[in-house]
């Protein structure tokens, strides 16, 4: 296989596949709540379900990521997690009952969390020594989940939400496919060679990050963890509720599929702004975290005082900056805070902080919140989360040395 391929059709399939998995995705996080209401369940009991998704999630993100660094690799688990996640939703579309319902979607929870973690290990791996950047394939997924969320609003309008699965599967299929034909783990984009070329699980003079992080869960990885933990509480509400939100404003189908374009069609220049300008330094990256945790705040502010459907449209649209720049520089973090022999699991760590523990929280708490007393005092007690969220990158900040990366560094 020669480095002309595996630097144009390799890319671009790669490319492609982010695009198709994070739309199929999109199409289940946007819509399956309104399936769930659509049969008749409650609010809370929506809540409940989707909560179980985060709690699976604590033990399958570290599984899938340790199965990846010592043998599958990240390949083999998407191909895996992909195929059993399509066909265990197809008991779900065909069951009415509860615990038919709930048992399944447990099983589909096994499989469809490590499918982000997973994709950002495989990239990474890629381009690790290439001067090819992170963003330049997360962008695809951005787009994927915008286009396909606002393009499956007219649909599922016309078909009606009990024929969700009918866009669900297609989508699903495609991704599939796309998985099939990604490059297996030793299929390397060819590396620079000499003295200053990076190797998988070697790093250059001057790539460590910060120092004594050497033991591969340093304390300021751990207090990522911490923090993405409190700062994505309201976020994972604003994911599994802010499509009944809608509804209950009166909007439409489609009012939910332009919110959910909106959260993601501007995370494109996003990622290409950072990866352009983004410093190398641990400090400044801890304090635009910071910065981040207030722009948080001031949005689920917003969202709190709103009475219109079409005005949740125009507020989502901060989600490039808040949900976007926060993942893309903590995966990066993630990446240089651990060793490289242990990304695929770091990156699973990392998911489970801004998917697992919190999306339970937001799914118990916040549904019955939302029932109790309604979306907008949810909204502001989220707003008061990422506030203690920005406090806490403010003290790390202070206790984060100053290290800066080289050229051949992790951040590629």
């Amino acid at each position: 296989m020669n480095a002309g391929v595996l630097t144009s059709s390799w890319i671009r399939l790669i490319k492609a596949f982010n695009f198709t998995l994070y739309g199929s995705i999109a199409v289940y996080s946007t819509y399956f709540a309104l399936y769930l209401k659509d049969l008749g369940w409650s609010t809370a009991s929506i809540g409940t379900l989707l909560a179980g998704g985060p709690v699976v999630a604590i033990f399958a993100n570290p599984f899938w990521g340790y199965w990846a660094d010592r043998k599958y690799g990240n390949r083999r688990i998407l191909i895996l997690a992909l195929t059993s996640a399509f066909l265990i939703m197809q008991a779900v579309f065909l069951s009415r009952q509860e615990t038919v319902i709930y048992a399944a979607m447990l099983l589909f929870f096994l499989f469809q969390s490590p499918l982000f973690t997973q994709s950002n290990s495989l990239v990474l791996s890629f381009i690790e020594g290439t001067g090819r950047k992170f963003g330049a394939f997360r962008l695809w997924g951005s787009l994927g989940w915008a286009i396909i969320a606002a393009a499956s609003g007219p649909v599922i309008g016309r078909i009606g939400i009990a024929n969700l699965w009918i866009v669900f599967d297609v989508m699903m299929a495609v991704a599939l496919a796309f998985a099939f034909l990604l490059p297996r783990e030793e299929a390397r984009i060819e590396r620079p060679e000499g003295p200053d070329a990076t190797r998988r699980g070697s790093l250059p003079a001057g790539a460590n990050a910060v120092p004594g992080s050497s033991a591969w869960l340093g304390r300021h990885f751990i207090c990522l963890l911490a923090l993405g933990v409190l700062v994505s509480v309201p976020n994972s509400f604003n994911t599994t509720f802010s499509g009944l939100y809608i509804q209950a404003l009166g909007g439409s189908p489609q009012i939910v599929g332009w919110s959910i374009f909106a959260t993601a069609i501007l995370e494109a220049p996003v990622y290409m702004l950072l990866d352009r300008y983004l410093s190398g330094s641990t400090r400044t990256m801890t304090g635009l975290l910071a910065g981040i945790c207030l722009l948080y705040a001031a949005r689920w502010l917003l969202m709190g005082s709103v009475d219109d459907a079409m005005a949740i449209v125009w507020i989502q649209l901060m989600h490039c900056i808040t949900f976007g720049a926060y993942y893309y520089i903590g995966t990066q973090l993630t990446n240089r805070l651990t060793p490289p022999e242990r990304r695929s699991t770091g990156q699973a760590l990392y998911g489970l902080s801004w998917g697992g523990i919190s999306g339970f929280i937001a799914g118990i708490a916040g549904g019955w919140l939302f029932g109790q007393y309604g979306a907008p005092m949810v909204y502001r007690a989220g707003a008061l989360l990422t506030l203690a969220g920005a406090a806490g990158f403010l003290l790390l900040l202070r206790v984060t040395p100053e290290v800066k990366e080289s050229r051949h560094g992790l951040d590629r």
